[in-house]
C-alpha cells in the first residue's frame, strides 16, 4: 500500500495529466482516492488541476467531514458525487470528474455514447449513459448518477463533463481517457457520413471476450437488466428490456445522426465546398 504522501502526489500528476489535455479548464474537475473504510483523499475547490502540489490535497470522511486541510484549501463541493459512487460501489477506489472537450460535447448535446463502432471500447465500457441533469453542488447530481452506478464505470453527466470510476486512481484516469477517445472517434465518423456500427452478433462476441479475460468493474456485459431478462445484452439499453430498433436511445442516436449530417452539410455549402 502506497503512503498517503505518494498517493497526493499521484492525484496530482494525474491532475496535471487531465490538465495537460485539454480535458480541464481553469478550475475544474476533481480527483478523490479512498485511503481507509472513512478515509478519502480528495483535490480542493478553486484550484487548477495542473498546478497542484501534495500539500494541496484534502482528506475528508464518507460524510464530507474534513480530517485534514492546509489552511486556504477545502473540498470541492462536488465531493458529494464521488462519495456516492464510494457507498454504492464498494469496489471503487478512485472517482475523475472532468470536462474533455468530446465527451462534454455530446453529453451537452444530450447523446450518450451507446454506438458499437469500435472493439476496445465496447470491451472496456460496453457504452457510456447520460445521467440526468442535476444543479452543481447539490444532491442532484449523486441522485442523478445513482441509477447507472450498478451498471457502468463512467457516465457523462448532461450539460457538465464526465464521470469515470475503478479499482485505482490510474484506472480511473484509464477509464476518462477511454471515454474522451470514444467520443472524438465518434465525432469523426458522424462528420465523415456517420458511423459504421459492429453487428448485434460481434457485440455479443465482444462482450463474451471480456467475460473471459476476467476484467473488473461493472459493464452491460455481465449487468445489463436486457441481459437478465434472458435477452442478448446490446449497447444501446435504455434500462426499459426494449430492444435497440425501439429504445430512445437507439431513435435519439439515429435523429442525432440525421441532425449533424445536416449541419455539415450547411457549413460545407457556406465554405464554398
Amino acid at each position: 500500500m502506497a503512503s498517503e504522501y505518494a498517493i497526493k502526489q499521484q492525484i496530482c500528476e494525474i491532475g496535471k495529466r487531465i490538465y495537460d489535455r485539454g480535458m480541464v479548464a481553469n478550475n475544474d474537475g476533481n480527483i478523490s482516492v479512498k485511503i481507509g473504510p472513512d478515509e478519502f483523499l480528495c483535490t480542493p475547490t478553486g484550484v487548477s488541476k495542473g498546478f497542484m502540489t501534495p500539500e494541496f490535497i484534502c482528506k475528508i470522511d464518507s460524510k464530507g467531514n474534513i480530517l485534514h486541510a492546509y489552511e486556504g484549501f477545502k473540498p470541492s463541493s462536488e465531493i458529494k458525487m464521488h462519495l456516492r459512487v464510494y457507498k454504492e460501489r464498494p469496489d471503487v477506489n478512485s472517482v475523475v470528474h472532468a470536462h474533455p472537450m468530446y465527451a462534454t460535447g455530446f453529453a451537452i448535446a444530450g447523446i450518450p455514447l451507446t454506438e458499437p463502432v469500435m472493439p476496445e471500447a465496447i470491451i472496456q465500457l460496453g457504452c457510456v449513459p447520460i445521467a440526468e441533469y442535476g444543479t452543481p453542488s447539490t444532491e442532484e447530481i449523486p441522485d442523478a448518477v445513482s441509477r447507472y452506478l450498478q451498471h457502468y464505470d463512467a457516465v457523462l453527466l448532461e450539460n457538465h463533463g464526465a464521470l469515470a470510476f475503478s479499482d485505482s486512481l490510474l484506472n480511473a484516469y484509464h477509464k476518462m481517457e477511454s471515454v474522451e477517445f470514444y467520443a472524438q472517434l465518434l465525432f469523426i465518423a458522424k462528420m465523415l457520413g456517420g458511423p459504421k456500427a459492429l453487428s448485434e452478433a460481434q457485440v455479443k462476441r465482444l462482450y463474451e471476450l471480456r467475460r473471459q479475460f476476467g476484467f473488473k468493474g461493472k459493464h452491460p456485459a455481465d449487468l445489463c437488466p436486457v441481459l437478465a431478462q434472458g435477452k442478448t445484452p446490446c449497447p444501446n439499453c435504455d434500462f426499459s428490456g426494449n430492444d435497440c430498433a425501439t429504445s430512445k436511445a437507439a431513435n435519439a442516436a439515429s435523429a442525432d445522426n440525421d441532425l449533424v449530417a445536416e449541419i455539415a452539410k450547411r457549413v460545407l455549402a457556406q465554405m464554398g465546398k
